[in-house]
């Protein structure tokens, strides 16, 4: 399947498609030297895709031109396309690059000039590592529980913010320059009364505590702040305002989460094909087998409709609304959900290869299984997906 299969579809420009050719033609030359190390060196192959792809202009995508950046504002089809072809190659590599525009993401849509020219110019150039700190212990989707708190201070040499809490499931831990923080401001309840702040590492009172193993491990890690003092300058956006920055960041990327799962789907496909194309079995070729055809038929209509319903979220944040919550929760949902189910067909079909470590398939079978729940679960995604197609019904809305 070609790389550029999608890209004739009416959702797209010349510059998307120049872009993904590029991108494409870049990750063959580079990707296996720069991940050849992830499994024995982590960080360090983290924070050196974020360096390669600042270097070849990329990571340039991830903010808006206010801050650096390659385009006039964020483009979730650009985002898409980047985060697909790059899980193609490398889930590590997608995360890397994903990151750099999550985390970054409320700077981009809600800072100050002065927050743009501090932060998104290193980010775009990837010389600054970006986090996203909005989950808690006990408020991973339930955002509205959050207790980390935020309290103002004009004592001492000037205004500041003192916080208090803990950050956890926090992509980047350990290795970010600066997190965006999510913490409660006042004592208004529910979804009022958060902020969103910059927290710099190395800032006295803030620290990573621990370091989370995951199924296929990326720098992941638990943030604690203790009379953690940062400057008035750092809250992002109007204070109390920090739910809808959430939601509003959420937005922009949710979709793209569904486009990396595209990616994974796609590979595991093209593995597919190239492997029962190879096989000998039974006297033929496995891909000769009618069972094993009906599955590859399943799988392709799934990678297609996944394809449909992520770039559809795309083209309409970028060109026909200001908000997509419904249509990037049902590409998050269908992607997600599906590349699990392709990938575990590639798995079954690779035999005793599939699950045989340092096998494409086996690794994808790892890789994907996070995305079913971050930046909102499955279960999570219908619940919002019922919820926006009710109030449009009893909006008179299709």
């Amino acid at each position: 399947m070609s790389e550029t299969s999608y890209l004739g579809w009416p959702f797209f420009e010349e510059h998307h498609r120049t872009l993904a050719s590029t991108l494409d033609a870049w990750a063959k030359v580079h990707m296996a030297e720069l991940t050849a190390n992830e499994h024995e060196d982590l960080d360090g192959t983290c924070v050196a895709l974020v360096r390669a792809l600042g270097d070849a202009g990329f990571t340039g995508y991830a903010v808006p031109a206010s801050g650096g950046g390659n385009q006039e504002k964020l483009d979730v089809r650009t985002l898409c396309i980047i985060r697909e072809t790059l899980a193609r190659y490398s889930a590590l590599a997608d995360f890397a690059f994903a990151m750099q525009g999550l985390g970054s993401g409320p700077i981009s849509l809600f800072g100050s000039e002065q927050q743009q020219s501090n932060y998104l110019n290193a980010v775009a150039k990837g010389h600054k590592i970006s986090a996203f700190s909005l989950s808690e212990p006990n408020a991973g989707s339930d955002v509205a529980a959050m207790t980390c708190s935020a309290q103002r201070d004009g004592d001492g040499d000037g205004d500041e913010w003192v916080l208090n809490g803990t950050k956890t499931w926090i992509s980047n831990a350990g290795i970010a320059d600066f997190y965006t923080v999510f913490a409660r401001s006042s004592d208004a309840g529910g979804a009022k009364g958060i902020s969103c702040f910059i927290v710099e590492a190395g800032t006295p009172g803030f620290e990573v505590t621990e370091r989370i193993d995951l199924v296929a491990p990326h720098p992941l890690g638990t943030l604690q702040f203790t009379d953690c003092r940062i400057p008035a300058a750092s809250l992002v956006g109007e204070e109390g305002r920090g739910f809808g920055i959430a939601m509003a960041t959420l937005d922009v990327f949710r979709s793209t989460v569904a486009a990396a799962a595209l990616g994974m789907a796609r590979r595991a496909l093209d593995e597919t094909l190239d492997y029962t194309a190879e096989r000998d079995i039974f006297g033929g070729k496995l891909g000769d087998l009618q069972l094993v055809q009906a599955k590859i038929g399943e799988m392709a209509l799934g990678v297609d409709a996944s394809a449909l319903l992520v770039y559809r979220a795309a083209w309409t944040k970028d060109c026909a609304a200001e908000r997509v919550t419904r249509e990037a929760a049902m590409a998050k949902y269908h992607a997600t959900e599906t590349a699990q189910q392709v990938i575990d067909a590639a798995v079954q079909l690779h035999g005793g290869k599939g699950v045989t470590k340092g096998y494409i398939v086996e690794s994808l079978y790892r890789d994907i299984r996070a995305l079913r729940i971050y930046e909102g679960a499955s279960e999570v995604q219908t619940t919002i997906i019922a919820r926006q197609t009710i109030n449009n019904h009893e909006l008179g809305q299709a």
